[in-house]
Formats: C-alpha cells, structure tokens, sequence
C-alpha cells in the first residue's frame, strides 16, 4: 500500500520507510505543487493543514506530520515554530540554548501528531506521540538532525544525536505516532489497496 507523505524533506521520508519495513506500506512524495501554508495554532492543526494539502494534489491514502521541540521553561517552545525558529539549525540551537542560559527546569519534549487523509479526503485517524527527556547545556552527538544533539532522553545519558538510528526509531515522538498509525492500518485497512 502505497501512502503519500505529506512532506517535501527527503530525509522524513527515508526515516520513516526505515522504521515500517516489511510492513508492505511504503511512503513516497507528494506530487509537485506541495506548498502548503502552515498557518495552525497547533502540531494537530498543522499536520491536518499538511495532509489536505497533499489530498488535494493525489486524492490518495495521504499521511502528514507535524513536529517539534516543547520545552518547558519556555512555555513550550520552539513548539509549533521549531523550523523556524531560526534560519540555520545551527542557530535554532544556538537561540534555545541562549534561552535556556541559567534555567534550572530543563524538561522538554518532541511531539509528533499523525493525521491519516483517506482517498475520500477525510480524516481516517490522527495521533499524537511524544518523546520525553531535556535540555542540555551544548551540543553533543553527530547521528540526527534539528535539536536532537541538545535533547537529551529521559532514563538515558546520550542524546538524541548520540542514538544509533535503530535506537531513535525505537523510542523517537515520529515512531511512537507512527506505531499508533500502523497499528490503526493493520488492523482497519486492506493493505493491498
């Protein structure tokens, strides 16, 4: 079963062909023209925003996501702006960590909401995971991209950046939402279609 993604980043769409693999699903592009104006309060509001945009250019089965880092002292930002929170992700690092300078509670988190469009361009499920741990006070790691080498994961000592592929598509916002969405699949849809 073929499922567009509602995202023009390559990258997203590789790592989430890693995490279903043998799942007889795969993920393409969407069709050219994808441009949707993110203009949600909420990662709920944009990923549906993301999702109809994409609909409306394949009329097929369309999943889109909506992402970011939410860090508590901060009242949750970058939240829904976490792309663009800066111009370079170098300097989006650079902006939280300036921000985070002398703060104590350094709890956040990365949420991910799912929306799944069905080829009648309605809503079949939506879902929203999370990855808990905190911010630390520079850089560390090299594996991943955005603010995973400053988030560091709850009951571990490595960051996001410092996990292995296989150990961030085990535990990452994107895989637990996806999870919830295969399952949702598996157990509703005929995956021939």
């Amino acid at each position: 079963m073929k499922i567009v993604l509602a995202s023009s980043n390559e990258h997203k769409v590789r790592e989430i062909n890693e995490i279903v693999a043998g799942s007889g699903l795969e993920f393409v592009l969407p069709p050219k023209g994808f441009d949707p104006v993110e203009d949600g309060k909420t990662f709920e509001e944009n990923s549906l925003i993301k999702a109809k945009a994409a609909w409306e250019l394949s009329k097929t089965w369309t999943l889109a996501d909506d992402s970011g880092l939410c860090v508590d002292a901060l009242d949750g930002k970058p939240g829904i702006y976490s792309a663009r929170y800066a111009e370079t992700p170098e300097k989006r690092i650079e902006r939280v960590l300036r921000e985070m300078q002398g703060v104590e509670d350094r709890a956040a988190h990365f949420a991910c909401c799912m929306t799944l469009i069905n080829p009648d361009g309605e809503v079949e499920y939506a879902f929203t995971g999370k990855c808990e741990g905190s911010i630390i006070t520079e850089s560390r790691g090299t594996n991943g991209f955005g603010y995973d080498p400053i988030f560091l994961v709850k009951g571990s000592t490595r960051t996001m950046a410092e996990l292995s592929e296989d150990e961030k598509n085990e535990i990452s916002h994107r895989s637990v939402a996806l999870r919830q969405v295969l399952d949702y699949i598996s157990k509703n849809l005929v995956t021939s279609s």
